[in-house]
């Protein structure tokens, strides 16, 4: 089964959204089946087969969520990380303030899922493969 610290690595080559993609094939290739990154922190739980999961450590001091979602501008901030304007800790600062607590990504179905405090979905994206 797949480490945090493979994961890690596979991670360390990403500067901005635009890597992503990329990303996503080097993890799914080692196992992981299914993800989800909480904003509040930055740790993750990961899982693969057979009721496999590993999480990571928190990654930063907690973030506060804002209670108040704002879908636009979250997508507006989504956009411009996905084209490599905004480094990791910028994005993950704008989705605490635009109300997103956690992304889910299902290896399966390549989507990455944006959700609330509430467990609302806010977004729901495809991931290019």
């Amino acid at each position: 089964m797949f480490t945090v610290e493979q994961i890690t690595a596979a991670h360390g080559k990403v500067k901005s959204g635009a890597d992503f993609p990329a990303y996503i094939k080097e993890i799914k290739l080692l196992g992981v089946i299914y993800y989800e990154t909480f904003v509040t922190d930055g740790h993750t739980n990961y899982y693969g087969a057979n009721d496999y999961k590993t999480t990571s450590d928190a990654k930063y001091m907690p973030l506060i969520i804002a209670g108040i979602v704002n879908p636009e501008l979250f997508k507006a901030d989504l956009k411009e990380h996905q084209q490599g304007k905004t480094d990791y800790r910028t994005f993950i600062n704008r989705c605490a303030a635009a109300g997103i607590e956690k992304w889910a990504v299902c290896m399966d179905k390549m989507t990455c899922t944006y959700s609330d405090k509430a467990g609302k979905e806010i977004l729901i994206e495809e991931i290019p493969q």
